[in-house]
């Protein structure tokens, strides 16, 4: 076997030393590089390139661009206890409809339901699903000039429940626990209305409560506590103590 060249030999230990001397820091430690990680990097820097390459770039879209090429049709359909109301109140509901929001509205007799459209000049994205909300608002018996109030602030919701989410009762319990909820000559519904700034509609054993989301769980409690058999003294005392509590935090 052939020995190797002496020359070769100190060419080759020359080029270590001179890297080794270039890698030195300070110190006099020796970084070494690691070739697994130069080669993540590289890939690193290729999939970012690919990505943007591969990622379409889209203008944002203005309001009025978007509800052009909207054709969706929101209904809210009507009870047969709501007709007459509907009738006689029609023109404060269209008004605030056409002129605020202005969306398209109209009866359907056939199918008994309120249609609501967007037109050309409608701005707000928004304004299809509040002009829904103000519909059935007032289709699930609440009044005109409180259903307009869905329409003016962003902060109020309409919450639905029954009286069986609560507690399984049948006969004269169910009527017993929708009294306790109205009291007399509806003094208990009036006084949890007034306490927390809510709106309650009793529809059979539906209860409706149009608030804010704070008002609104203060009053679904004391609704709950009424259907369980609480007195309305014992309610009334931790509902006021509960505002009062809320109002102080606000």
């Amino acid at each position: 076997m052939a020995a190797p060249k002496e020359g070769n030999v100190s060419c080759a230990s020359g080029e270590k030393m001179e890297e080794s001397n270039r890698l030195a820091d300070a110190d006099g430690f020796i970084k070494v590089q690691s070739k697994r990680g130069r080669k993540r990097k590289a890939e690193g820097d290729q999939m970012e390139v690919d990505n943007q390459k591969k990622r379409p770039q889209f203008p944002p879209l203005q309001g009025e661009k978007l509800l052009e090429s909207s054709k969706e049709v929101r209904k809210i359909a009507v009870p047969a206890n709501r007709y007459t109301p509907l009738k006689e109140n029609w023109m404060k509901i269209f008004t605030p409809v056409v002129e605020h929001l202005k969306l398209q509205i109209r009866f359907n007799i056939k199918t008994r339901t309120v249609e609501l459209r967007a037109s050309k000049e409608t701005k707000d994205i928004n304004a299809l699903q509040k002009g829904q909300d103000f519909v059935r608002a007032f289709v699930l018996g609440f009044d005109v000039e409180d259903a307009l109030a869905l329409l003016r602030l962003d902060e109020l919701f309409i919450e639905s429940f029954e009286v069986a989410d609560v507690k399984s009762l049948k006969g004269d319990h169910l009527s017993r626990a929708i009294g306790r909820i109205a009291g007399s000559g509806g003094k208990t519904k009036f006084t949890i209305e007034n306490v927390t700034k809510t709106r309650i509609i009793l529809a059979n054993s539906k209860i409706h409560i149009l608030g804010s989301f704070q008002n609104i769980k203060i009053a679904r409690t004391a609704i709950c506590n009424l259907i369980l058999g609480s007195p309305p003294s014992k309610v009334y005392g931790n509902m006021r103590a509960v505002a009062s509590r809320s109002a102080e935090r606000f």
